[in-house]
């Protein structure tokens, strides 16, 4: 490939994809001043992207398709325009047209070798993309769990998906606040201070008999009872229910969150603001109130009735005159109510506030991952955001689905209220918080996942996270083996990269190598894309496809000596393919540190 055909200094700061992207809107702008196409031409339409089969090239593009109209051509006939001066470009070794006019794109071998310099030159940087300081901040509030008990598995899903999205945002260049919304305010965290006043009067000794129905009887709050003797020795006993209760309440949600932030820490979650719903209605200070004064002065609020449901029943219909929020008016199905009969607020009013709040403190992107159960509830946040903020905020709600945990394919109960339900803590300490993490995104976040306890720890393909983790440990094998040729291959990272530099990766030309280089080069596209989606899941699905190629091209040099690693005799060779595992080594322990697994460099 002649010299000139290297990336320009601009075109490093794009990945491959994003420049062969540019390249094509390059020659559509160029067509489209010599023939006077409409000023508003949109080319935000036209994509690069991988073919669906990879017998029809690198990459595809619909440019002839979408832009046909505005050329006022056949969509074939402009594709043969483009593809002319896509055959110019240096970068591409040949141009189809297919079907009624996508192009595709056969693109040098160099340039994937090309491609495994630029990783290596990058190192742990490749795929990052700069910050951009004008995009908005991002707020993600995930897991967010009452505070009545620990956290168990179905809370567990939420917490990993909340925290990779967190990671892979920041990977992708966004300013990044993680937050927990404390439900400490509702009526469950009064259930929850009857249930450790019971514990309390238990801790001086007294039969309480079984747990009535209704309060929480999980023997996790035992603790709380005995350190409120501890602090209020007895005199909490004689107290009626109204003077005890804000007490109990109190001590039990500090007590509940201490334990859940125990939880989150063995996953190595973590987030930046833990806002307690309490706040919002604090004496001086009520959010809640504010912001219904707020949208009754927009017109937002009024005094109505909603109409009964149709089909299935809607929890929070009530036949009788109530404070609603117009929330039809900004996209919803139906106006929600604010006030129940009882005067107190709706757990929507308090979420409406809490959502302002966000907003007054300066995040117009807002991502909320809400549990299987709460779907009905996206279209009436979205309203409420457009609303509070007039237009200028969004927000994107994540589902997170249901999580079946199985032992043996036998499914293991859990339940809070009965107090027989299997904690997070549990699981991580029985299948390593690895597993757990990886497997909790190797699913779509809006799909049933099957969390089988044993089957995650087994050391096979058929377990994902460690198939992954062994491709990172191979590598270092590699590299431990190579030392019989290079007895001064380093063991940094950062220190054999530049050992390696000087390979000759033009060397690497069989086919096999050339698709192992073709999957590195998807990294930064991948990375893009899972970011603008806010689905990390794509990371795992990524980082299993690059283990499984690394693995079998392994495997192959096995059954044909030319193709391993570590050619004794060919110390050229065995540099080039040493500087390939080291681009499969760097981009799994990349990807792996955006899921925050750990990426051995041996398998134990």
């Amino acid at each position: 490939m002649p010299e000139n055909a290297k990336t320009s200094d601009k075109a490093r700061n794009l990945h491959l994809f994003a420049d062969v992207l540019a390249r094509v809107h390059a020659i559509c702008a160029d067509l489209a001043r010599q023939n006077s196409w409409p000023d508003v031409t949109d080319f935000s339409r036209v994509v690069v992207e991988p073919p669906r089969d990879p017998s029809h090239g690198d990459m595809a593009t619909n440019a002839a398709m979408v832009l046909a109209k505005e050329a006022k051509s056949k969509p074939r006939d402009l594709a043969e325009q483009i593809a002319a001066k896509l055959r110019e470009d240096a970068l591409v070794a040949k141009v189809d047209i297919a079907g009624p006019g996508f192009i595709n794109l056969t693109l040098h071998p160099n340039v994937w070798t090309e491609q495994l310099g630029t990783i290596l030159r990058e190192g742990a940087a490749y795929g990052r993309i700069a910050p951009n300081a004008l995009l908005p901040r991002v707020n993600v509030e995930y897991v967010s769990a009452n505070p009545t008990g620990p956290m168990h598995v179905g809370h567990c899903r939420g917490a990993v998906f909340g925290d990779a999205l967190c990671s892979l945002l920041q990977f992708a260049g966004r300013d990044v606040v993680r937050e927990y919304y404390i439900n400490d305010a509702g009526a469950q965290v009064d259930v929850l201070a009857r249930s450790a006043f019971l514990r309390y009067r238990e801790a001086f000794g007294e039969d309480i008999g079984a747990i009535p129905e209704g309060l929480y009887p999980g023997d996790y709050l035992k603790p709380v009872g005995q350190a409120l003797v501890a602090e209020h020795g007895a005199k909490l006993r004689d107290m009626p229910e109204q003077q005890w209760l804000p007490v109990v309440r109190a001590k039990a949600i500090a007590m509940m969150m201490e334990e859940i932030k125990g939880d989150l820490a063995a996953l190595n979650i973590k987030h930046d603001v833990f806002f307690s719903e309490r706040s919002l209605i604090a004496d001086g200070n009520n959010k809640v109130a504010e912001t219904i004064d707020f949208l009754r002065a927009r017109g937002d609020v009024y005094e109505g009735r909603l109409p009964p449901p149709k089909g299935a029943p809607v929890e929070d219909w009530e036949d009788r005159e109530q404070l609603l929020f117009r929330a039809t008016a900004y996209g919803d199905d139906v106006d929600r109510p604010l006030i129940k009969s009882d005067g107190s607020y709706t757990y929507f009013a308090s979420d409406i506030a809490n959502h302002r709040n966000k907003f007054e403190r300066g995040f117009a992107d807002l991502i909320d991952v809400f549990g299987a159960d709460h779907g009905g509830y996206i279209k009436r946040m979205q309203a409420a955001v457009k609303a509070v903020s007039a237009g200028q905020a969004v927000l994107d709600v994540k589902v997170v689905q249901l999580v079946k945990l199985l032992r043996n394919g036998e499914p293991v109960k859990m339940s809070k209220r009965s107090g027989d339900f299997v904690t997070l803590r549990e699981v991580v300490d029985e299948v390593g918080n690895d597993a757990v993490r990886f497997m909790m995104l190797y699913r779509k976040n809006d799909a049933v996942l099957d969390f089988d306890l044993a089957k995650v720890i087994e050391q096979s393909k058929e377990n994902p996270v460690f198939y992954v983790q062994y491709g990172h440990a191979r590598g270092h094998s590699i590299f431990r083996n190579a030392r019989e040729v290079f007895p001064d291959l380093p063991d940094d990272d950062e220190a054999r990269i530049a050992y390696l530099s000087d390979a000759k990766l033009t060397r690497l030309s069989d086919s096999t190598e050339l698709e192992l280089l073709k999957r590195l080069a998807m990294y930064p596209r991948m990375i893009e894309g899972a970011a603008a989606a806010h689905e990390p899941h794509r990371i795992a699905f990524y980082l299993y496809d690059l283990a499984s190629e690394f693995h079998a091209l392994w495997t192959k040099g096995r059954d044909m000596p030319y193709l391993r690693f570590i050619i004794n005799d060919d110390a050229q060779m065995t540099k080039a393919r040493l500087a390939m595992v080291q681009g499969v080594v760097s981009v799994l322990a990349s990807g792996l540190a955006v899921l925050g697994v750990h990426a051995p460099d041996a398998m134990r």
